[in-house]
């Protein structure tokens, strides 16, 4: 019988030519273990999906009791499914109104699709906005706000009718205008390398949009669910969007996302036509159930309390000559070095040593932090030592 990671190779598609090819065996908490039993301390939770760690006690129980109900059915808002309504429930009570309607979707990126669809119902605008070195998704409307188009020109053409902003650039908000029915933005720029909002320009750019009858969508698909210390990013900044992006941290490891707007807003893709946005997967109870168990978790538990305290010692900790910057929103770093060479250096250290680390998709001079949000103190020390040995093989 081959093995495995033969197997692999040859079946499962690659993203890339040179996959990490790490066979998973089981996971615990804030650990993944391979087929040798080696354990690995995950420093970005599966890219910020794991935010409980691995096979929380919860979240699993969630599941267990969920399977015991019932799998799939049709899940796009015609039935009453318990596990729907409770999370829609909680999320809408965490949230300022009038953001009070969910629809659920399975990732990052479908929930993109799904606001885009909205903004383009709703106001009757093709245009959309977004800022340049963010990203949103891989599916061809998605990768359409993508600029530059390193990883999407292969596969033009894309949607029309995109323009871009600079991330931080009030000036350009003037090509915000009556044509435009959306402007997209993550809360924090995450592909960049971490980029976060300069005082003044998410409101500065609410109002913009307000003034000419564009909708804002913020992405908080990777910021969301206490990554930046709150429970979501845009609490800190004093606005409230049109349309608010889920995924990522939500389901405490199972596959969901979602759009939340306010109700009449929402009510725009069930008439005319009816069905405007349906989903097989979207909502489904089991990955319901383990997101709701996710949510009651952060809620009642202070792990996003940790946070600030958590990425001061991360920040007191990573101090080395050949670290270029480090910069960081909540438990969630980037770790510049000179270059992609450097970065992969310090990768394959940590691997060859139990440290699972990452890099940006848009800054590949960086090494992406984003650890589970129950990271102890012990393992943070144990995380900066490792990557500053691997540093020191520079």
């Amino acid at each position: 019988m081959p093995h495995p990671r033969q197997l692999f190779l040859q079946h499962v598609a690659q993203t890339s030519d040179f996959p990490l090819a790490l066979e998973i065996e089981r996971s615990d908490g804030l650990y993944l273990y391979d087929a040798d039993g080696k354990s690995y301390l995950d420093l970005i939770a599966g890219i910020g999906v794991s935010s409980l760690g691995h096979r929380h006690p919860r979240v699993v129980a969630a599941v267990r009791e969920q399977l015991d109900r019932y799998l799939h059915t049709m899940v796009y808002g015609e039935y009453v499914l318990a596990p729907q309504v409770q999370l829609a429930t909680l999320l809408a009570g965490q949230l300022p109104d009038p953001l009070d309607s969910v629809y659920f979707v399975n990732s990052g990126t479908e929930a993109t699709e799904g606001a885009m669809k909205l903004a383009k119902r709703y106001t009757g605008r093709t245009e959309f906005i977004s800022a340049r070195y963010a990203y949103h998704g891989s599916t061809q409307g998605a990768a359409s706000l993508m600029w530059p188009p390193t990883f999407t020109q292969p596969y033009y053409p894309l949607l029309p009718g995109i323009r871009h902003i600079d991330f931080n650039c009030e000036y350009c908000l003037r090509r915000i205008t009556g044509r435009t029915a959306a402007v997209i933005v993550e809360t924090v720029q995450a592909e960049w390398g971490l980029r976060t909002p300069l005082d003044g320009y998410l409101p500065a750019l609410r109002q913009r949009c307000d003034e000419v009858g564009a909708l804002l969508i913020l992405d908080e698909i990777q910021a969301g669910y206490g990554r930046t210390g709150s429970l979501f990013a845009f609490e800190r900044y004093g606005i409230v969007p049109d349309i608010l992006l889920l995924a990522k941290g939500m389901g405490g490891g199972m596959p969901i996302g979602a759009f939340v707007a306010r109700r009449e807003l929402m009510q725009a893709l069930s008439r005319d036509p009816i069905l405007g946005h349906i989903t097989t997967f979207g909502g489904h109870p089991v990955s319901c159930a383990a997101a709701l168990a996710t949510l009651q978790t952060l809620l009642e538990e202070d792990y996003i309390a940790q946070v600030p305290a958590k990425e001061a010692l991360f920040r007191r900790l990573l101090r080395h000559p050949r670290i270029r910057h480090l910069r960081s929103a909540g438990l969630w770093l980037a770790l510049e070095l000179d270059d992609f060479d450097q970065v992969q250096t310090v990768i394959q250290y940590g691997l060859a040593h139990g440290l699972i680390a990452d890099w940006f998709l848009f800054n590949n001079r960086s090494i992406r932090i984003a650890p589970p949000l129950i990271i102890r103190e012990a393992e943070i020390e144990e995380a900066c030592r490792i990557l500053l040995e691997g540093i020191d093989q520079l």
